[in-house]
């Protein structure tokens, strides 16, 4: 009787010349082309071993970018202290016309980026609602929410945003107070005090341990889990600079209203003193509103902000 299992010599549907082959370990017909796939995956490899990483053009635009933004940013003070060293007559006008075009430099920068409206409305509202505290708290001298928001807004969705919510927030609630020559010194200043959020949480805790890392970083090509920022780990060092933040935004509109204004009252350095010791009450209460509405508002509002931007996928 045949035997038909499987398997079997001779047995059903069996072939015995490619069991033999297989026996005598003949190649396999696909096995050129396994060979040939890996030795090309490996040349690749060893390609891409031997080429650093190269930033790309996005990462450039992004560099350039900042570069512009810090050049506005010191030729605005540049122009107060020439003005005020050389004694320069139209100051006013001078300074206006410097202040202005740092203004346009950082709105065209945020528009260059290309916002999303998923990016663009977080900004909307808190710039809405830094302006609106501030008519709410109209009654109170200096006692106002906007660089608290502001500073919120920078830590949160970066210094471009922190810039946008204090310019907007000071442009808006002017409509109310009154537009002058004025606004476009506040817009300014209010938007240096989100700005500066931006970058004090942009600062890592820990320095990166290799400059090849530090390389990645910069290509955008790192993909180690970030580093925590300094001020999650010193969460008292936001309110420090919230503090600090309203002395310089005192100093900035002090020093506008000196060269524009007590021009010729204050060409001296006692009238400079005096005018500067007269409005100090107005920023050290300034700064002690601003960490009082920080303590109120930072930890809540800061992590209902990132939950939205973890969801939304904002960058």
């Amino acid at each position: 009787m045949t035997n038909r299992e499987p398997g079997k010599a001779g047995g059903f549907g069996q072939n015995p010349q490619g069991q033999e082959h297989g026996d005598r370990g003949l190649p396999d017909q696909n096995a050129p082309k396994a060979t040939e796939h890996n030795s090309n995956y490996m040349k690749a490899s060893d390609a891409a071993g031997q080429n650093p990483p190269v930033c790309t053009k996005r990462d450039h635009r992004a560099k350039d970018r900042i570069a512009l933004e810090v050049l506005s940013i010191c030729a605005t003070a540049a122009i107060l202290v020439v003005c005020a060293l050389v004694n320069a007559d139209q100051t006013a006008l001078l300074s206006l016309v410097v202040v202005l075009a740092s203004l346009g430099v950082f709105f065209a920068t945020y528009e260059s980026s290309s916002p999303r409206l998923r990016d663009i409305m977080p900004t909307v509202v808190l710039a809405a609602l830094a302006a609106a505290g501030r008519i709410l708290f109209a009654p109170i001298p200096d006692f106002k929410p906007v660089s608290a928001i502001a500073i919120i807004a920078g830590v949160v969705f970066g210094r471009k945003s922190g810039f946008m919510v204090g310019a907007l927030a000071a442009l808006a609630s002017n409509f109310f107070f009154g537009q002058g020559p004025w606004t476009p010194w506040q817009m300014y200043a209010w938007g240096l005090v989100g700005y500066g959020a931006g970058l004090l949480a942009a600062i890592p805790a820990k320095a990166p341990k290799s400059t090849d890392n530090s390389r990645r970083a910069e290509c955008g090509e790192d993909r180690s889990p970030r580093k925590q920022p300094l001020i999650e780990r010193h969460a008292v060092l936001i309110y420090i600079y919230g503090f600090a933040s309203c002395l310089m935004y005192g100093f900035i509109l002090n020093a506008w209203s000196i060269l524009s204004f007590y021009h010729a009252q204050a060409s001296d350095l006692a009238g400079i003193l005096l005018v500067y010791a007269t409005a100090l009450p107005f920023d050290v209460a300034h700064g002690v509103a601003t960490v009082v509405f920080l303590v109120a508002l930072y930890a809540p509002w800061r992590r209902k902000l990132k939950r939205i931007k973890s969801k939304y996928g904002m960058e």
